[in-house]
């Protein structure tokens, strides 16, 4: 201590007769600090920080360090001249070391020697690094943002018609969202066209040999304005409404039925097995003419315009033209055909009355209730109807300005009343008996939609039920809206459904209304306000009832189950071999060839079955409604395979996954089988010619019933039955006209190719 305080005793008087230094001579002392003035707390690259300058806990530590070498000679001994600051590195960490071993440090200290020696992972925040240049961050890809789920698109609501009228104008324009297209990255695969995953428009028009510019609504300026204003004159706003309306109507399908669309089969070009087809084409202005029709020869919808023949008092002025690709409702039939054709591709053999009439009609119910996605469209009808859907002419007309053009003098095909000429067991023309199907359907959505509202009647009358004169109040028409919408979504849901529980052939009014009401047991257990009662109700009322029904009801409606063996024994090594992965989400194309995979596979399984006994053979037809004797023939109808197993093929073998009212997901694989053969067109004239008889079954499976797998439902029309056979015979000998015949019959020209063109062109139009 001597050292460094100095030694003896203070004389003050001394002191006091020393005189004070001149000012300018004095010096500032060096900053007094209670550390070692050398010290450092060294990193990894011998450089540290003065505890003078560093934080007040960095200099705390510094004090500590003086202090235990004040206490501790031998520390203080390391270091010859501690004042020293060109002390050596080595020297320093050396003495730094010691301090830690020492064991008199506290934890504070020692973890701060460690990192400063390098031994410690993580430098104290409260010693940060001194001179030393700040490292650059390092560079952050920026984060793409997820790509929309919708992209909005605006078209006309139903067709340009209602902008020529004032008190619909307002109604004429409707936007829409059709899902965004992307691939597995989240890139837009939109090409001008527009050419996505499903539709590719191709707007060329040979009758003004022109092709008009594609549309790209990916274009930043379109996507920031939902697309192009709508135009009549406009070609490239031809294309987004097709697209948009397309888009629509796929996504209603897929959503009813839990999978991916799929185009109808196309023959190979070796003439062997299936090919897949991606897109369906749209040409928007194909033909100069008052037709429009899906080709299932070309996979396309071809859409025609022409000068209408409207008069004054329609909203369509005369000559002026018509394009059936701006009508909403055209454009939403012709894609059911198209996707009917993908779903059950036996709808296209005529076998009965119903069947080409089924076709219409089911493009026809798909296309009305696409009206109720269009909100504001069915808010200004229900207020200017006053709740009564019955008088919302636009909701249940289909197809306006092509009517008017056609010189109808209002809507191609309206559903507002019956028509009391036509009736079903006379009226045999496509469109007229297919309208009592659509009827039905439009009047059993009116019954659950007055169920559904009859309290907020009840609610804004005070109890009477009946309105006050004038307007309605705007919070009711807000909720009868929801309610109309909500409903419609439900019937076209219930509707498309059904087309997975109804036979894949020989399809009748009958079937469709007990896959309707199967579809919907299976999905709602419990109802609340009488859907499938409704339907019952408005099918019997117009004479659509299946036939041969003891009583009416939903049970015996329903689709029997299986009495005994829903769990052969060859069905569980069948649905392992499916290798279907329920978690997956794969891309059509790759779900076209699993199908197909598939069906070869389930073929050649039951193939072998059959062939091991006798009794097997029989369990499997029997279980599957096979006919088991059933050669395989050529085109000519000449035997071309000896049966020793029936001839038969596995159409689709489809895996559905929806999602239930209560959340669940419901999963289910859906097995098409088909036979056919020929026999002769008339009974008594073998030599006269033969035509094609068709059977076969729609099989539902349960993939995981209690851990096993199980027939739900075999939903059949045989190629053994005699009875059908006879009616069918009778249909095609003694056709109701001469010109069905020609348009159903005809194995030449346009009717063979393209039966959609040729029913389009009758007088009834689409």
């Amino acid at each position: 201590m001597r050292e460094f305080l100095g030694q003896g005793t203070v004389d003050a008087v001394r002191t006091l007769r020393v005189k004070p230094a001149a000012a300018l001579s004095l010096t500032r002392a060096p900053v007094a600090s209670a550390s070692l003035a050398w010290l450092k707390l060294l990193t990894g690259t011998g450089v540290g920080v003065t505890t003078a300058a560093a934080s007040p806990r960095a200099a705390m530590l510094g004090l500590e360090v003086l202090q235990l070498t004040q206490l501790d000679a031998q520390l203080a001994s390391i270091l010859s001249d501690p004042e020293n600051e060109a002390t050596s590195d080595a020297d320093r960490k050396r003495f730094l070391a010691a301090v830690r071993d020492s064991g008199q440090g506290s934890k504070a200290l020692n973890r701060a020697i460690d990192v400063a020696l390098g031994v410690g992972t993580t430098l104290l925040p409260t010693l940060p690094l001194a001179r030393q240049a700040p490292r650059p961050p390092a560079p952050v890809s920026p984060r793409r943002p997820d790509p929309p789920e919708n992209r909005r698109l605006r078209i006309y609501a139903l067709d340009p018609s209602l902008g020529g009228i004032v008190s619909t104008y307002a109604q004429q324009i409707a936007t829409v969202e059709v899902p965004y297209e992307v691939d597995h990255k989240g890139h837009s695969i939109l090409e001008p066209g527009p050419v996505g995953e499903y539709l590719e428009v191709v707007d060329v028009d040979p009758a003004s040999n022109q092709f008009y510019q594609p549309v790209n609504l990916e274009d930043p300026r379109l996507m920031l304005t939902d697309g192009l204003d709508p135009s009549e004159g406009n070609p490239q706003f031809h294309q987004q409404m097709v697209y948009a309306v397309g888009m629509r109507t796929i996504a209603s399908f897929e959503n009813a039925l839990g999978r991916r669309a799929l185009w109808a089969l196309h023959k190979s070009a070796s003439g062997k097995g299936y090919e897949y087809v991606q897109r369906l084409r749209i040409y928007p202005h194909a033909l100069r003419a008052k037709n429009a029709y899906y080709s299932p020869d070309k996979i396309a919808l071809l859409l025609g315009y022409f000068p209408s023949e409207s008069t004054n008092d329609d909203s369509t002025a005369p000559g002026t033209m018509v394009f059936s690709c701006l009508s909403a409702d055209i454009v939403a039939h012709e894609m059911t055909h198209a996707l009917l054709d993908g779903y059950t591709p036996g709808y296209r053999q005529p076998s009965n009355p119903d069947v080409g009439a089924f076709h219409e009609a089911f493009a026809d119910i798909v296309a009305l209730f696409q009206h109720f996605q269009y909100r504001d469209l069915v808010r200004r009808q229900i207020a200017s109807s006053r709740g009564d859907l019955g008088a919302a002419y636009l909701l249940s007309g289909l197809a306006k300005q092509f009517g008017e053009g056609l010189g109808k003098h209002g809507a191609l095909r309206d559903y507002l009343s019956k028509d009391d000429d036509i009736q079903y067991k006379t009226s045999s023309e496509v469109h007229k008996r297919g309208s009592l199907l659509v009827l039905a359907v439009y009047e059993a959505f009116e019954a659950i939609f007055e169920m559904r509202t009859r309290d907020l009647f009840r609610l804004a009358t005070g109890g009477s039920g009946v309105l006050a004169q004038g307007a309605i109040h705007p919070d009711l028409v807000e909720r009868l809206t929801d309610e109309a919408c909500v409903a419609a979504s439900q019937v076209l849901r219930m509707c498309i459904r059904a087309l997975d529980y109804c036979p894949p052939t020989d399809i009748t009014f009958g079937s469709f209304l007990r896959g309707l009401i199967t579809a919907d047991v299976e999905t709602v257990r419990e109802e609340k306000y009488g859907y499938r009662i409704a339907f019952i109700e408005k099918f019997r009322a117009l004479d659509l009832l299946p036939t041969n029904l003891r009583t009416v009801s939903v049970e015996t409606l329903c689709w029997q189950r299986p009495w005994e063996n829903r769990n052969p024994s060859w069905l569980k090594p069948a649905v392992t071999e499916f290798k279907i992965d329920w978690r997956s989400d794969p891309d059509r194309a790759t779900i076209f060839h699993d199908s197909r995979a598939r069906c070869a596979d389930l073929h050649g399984y039951l193939v072998k079955q059959m062939a091991r006994s006798e009794e097997s053979l029989k369990d499997i037809c029997k279980t599957l409604r096979l006919q088991p004797d059933l050669p395989g023939y050529n085109e000519d109808g000449v035997v071309s395979a000896k049966p020793g197993a029936p001839h038969f093929e596995v159409r689709n073998v489809r895996a559905a996954r929806r999602v239930l009212p209560n959340g669940r997901p419901a999963e289910e694989i859906i097995v098409t089988l088909m036979q056919r053969k020929p026999v002769p067109l008339y009974a008594e004239d073998p030599d006269a010619g033969f035509f094609w008889y068709h059977g076969g079954s729609t099989v539902v499976i349960n993939p995981n019933k209690q851990g096993e797998p199980e027939i739900k439902y075999v939903i059949s029309k045989p190629v053994y039955s005699l009875d059908r056979l006879a009616q069918e015979r009778e249909f095609r000998t003694n056709p109701p006209s001469a010109g069905t015949r020609s348009m159903y019959f005809s194995d030449q020209g346009l009717a063979a190719r393209e039966p959609f063109a040729a029913l389009h062109a009758s007088e009834d139009g689409i």
